[in-house]
């Protein structure tokens, strides 16, 4: 395999690199951001170019299938390019989509540009990832994943604020029009001051089409199942025809890849042990985040009725509580074992996570407040300790392909966090619904309080409600029932998320050079 890139010198890095580096993280952002602000403006979209309700979700799932086999393999690219002209070609691709969506006039248009779009933005995050250990000696690489880090959770956060005014301000077109003088930006800059860097062409010699076909076969039909199958049912012959496709199909690309001496995706990392558990934190990581991102707007948007700007304004306490953690994460992560800051975070995480497990239908802002506290003060303990137990005891050459596979559990933690939410949410409803009815009629005062019952609706009741009765309540047991889902769905990936604990012992402790 190629060794070209160096690892990183142990003298501070000149202001060059620091400003090629933040280019990168701007142009992350931008690919992280777009998912967000065009997830909460579905609707808009469809209405103005007349897409089926039925199709309207292959807006993003596509761009996700896309992004999911191109994150993986972000090592062979840069390999192949380098890292500066993946990064300038990658972007400049996001931009090139993101105009073609901004322009698309039918719904086959559109999606054709997302699948690019999806596979231009994938590589963005995994080699912002790998140029911290690449680009900075051992004493900057916190600082560098701190940035890297609060740019690629906090897009999420403020996602729905500026999608929201967006679609509200102007149109739906500008969802993908903002990505274009940022794109442009960071390319540029990119070039400019990024390390120059010899590629390697006699990689695409080698290159295992095989492999990379069942790779790709493998995750789109894995995310297609997963997508299904709250809807469909997980036992349904669709979902577990995908389900099946995607665990052979991944079987076989696992056992031709590891038998390759240049295979296109290097699994041979999963043997080192500190990886191993890295990624599996970094899976861990992708249920939590991607699951508290996903159900706070379920929750607002369906329960309280809020539109996508009051929605983002709510999330924001996430991202400002992030902010502030950053410096003691950077100041502690240097510090202390990496084993014990993943400690404190994933366990202060699942503690924030359960705390948003009793809600109830009146819930607000003031009831999501401090649960987003605790969440946003521990993201970033989350992300440092285990991207450092992951990679930062590897070679420069080996990072890139690390950073990949890295990446790429968290985004599959994500896709499975959300297909077991929708799931609990599809099957618990109506089971939940129908204790609050039976609880109602047997005069329960504490179940009419929370569904917010008009006070002396269920006195007297003798376990029949009058039709009038009964159409009044119904609305109101619904929201309730579909509160108590949520809550459910809330302690699921929090009890999930504190698992994470059960990984750490597994790692070895880094020495004092590696911390």
């Amino acid at each position: 395999m190629s060794q070209h890139l160096e690892p990183a010198s142990s003298h501070p890095p000149s202001a060059v690199i620091w400003v090629g580096f933040i280019a990168m993280c701007i142009g992350m952002f931008m690919g992280i951001l777009d998912i967000q602000v065009v997830a909460t403006s579905l609707p808009t979209i469809q209405q103005a170019i007349n897409i089926d309700p039925d199709q309207m979700s292959w807006i993003q799932t596509v761009y996700l299938i896309a992004e999911v086999i191109a994150i993986p393999l972000t090592g062979l690219l840069t390999r192949v390019l380098t890292m500066r002209w993946l990064f300038v070609a990658s972007i400049g691709l996001f931009v090139v989509a993101s105009t073609g969506c901004a322009a698309s006039n039918d719904f086959g248009e559109l999606v054709a540009w997302r699948v690019v779009q999806g596979f231009s933005g994938g590589t963005l995050i995994p080699a912002v990832f790998s140029a911290v250990f690449i680009l900075f000696p051992n004493e900057r690489q916190a600082l560098a994943t701190t940035i890297a880090g609060v740019l690629a959770v906090l897009a999420p956060t403020v996602g729905p604020i500026i999608g929201g005014w967006l679609t509200s301000t102007y149109s739906w077109h500008w969802l993908f029009l903002i990505n274009i003088v940022p794109g442009i930006v960071s390319a540029l800059v990119a070039w400019q001051f990024l390390p120059r860097q010899k590629g390697d062409v006699s990689e695409l010699r080698h290159l295992d089409g095989l492999s990379l076909l069942m790779m790709a076969l493998a995750l789109a039909s894995l995310e297609l199942g997963l997508k299904e199958a709250p809807t469909s049912g997980w036992i349904s012959p669709y979902v577990l025809s995908l389900l099946a496709f995607s665990l052979v199909s991944g079987s076989a690309f696992a056992s031709r890849s590891l038998r390759r001496t240049r295979p296109i995706v290097d699994l041979h990392h999963f043997r080192d042990r500190n990886f191993l558990v890295g990624s599996a934190l970094s899976f861990v990581l992708g249920i939590g985040l991607f699951g508290s991102v996903y159900l706070m707007p379920v929750f607002l948007a369906f329960v309280r009725g809020h539109n996508a700007l009051e929605i983002g304004m709510t999330m924001l306490v996430t991202g400002i509580t992030q902010l502030f953690t950053a410096p003691i994460a950077v100041a502690l992560e240097k510090r202390t074992d990496p084993r014990l800051l993943s400690a404190a975070g994933f366990g202060l995480f699942a503690i924030g996570l359960g705390m948003s497990a009793f809600h109830d239908p009146r819930s607000d802002f003031d009831a999501m407040f401090w649960p987003q506290v605790v969440r946003g003060a521990a993201i970033m303990f989350c992300l440092l300790p285990p991207t450092r137990l992951a990679l930062g005891t590897l070679p420069a050459s080996r990072v890139p392909d690390a950073s990949g596979l890295f990446n790429l559990m968290r985004n599959l933690g994500g896709a499975i966090g959300i297909a077991m939410i929708d799931t609990i949410i599809y099957t618990r409803s109506e089971p939940l619904g129908q204790r609050l009815w039976d609880q109602l009629r047997a005069g329960d005062a504490a179940t009419a309080a929370f569904i917010g019952a008009p006070a002396g609706t269920i006195t007297g009741s003798t376990g029949d409600f009058t039709p009038d009765t009964i159409a009044a309540l119904d609305p109101l047991v619904q929201t309730a029932a579909s509160v108590q889902a949520i809550n459910q769905a809330w302690l699921i990936v929090a009890i999930l998320t504190g698992c994470a604990l059960l990984f750490l012992p597994f790692a070895r402790r880094l020495t004092a050079s590696q911390q």
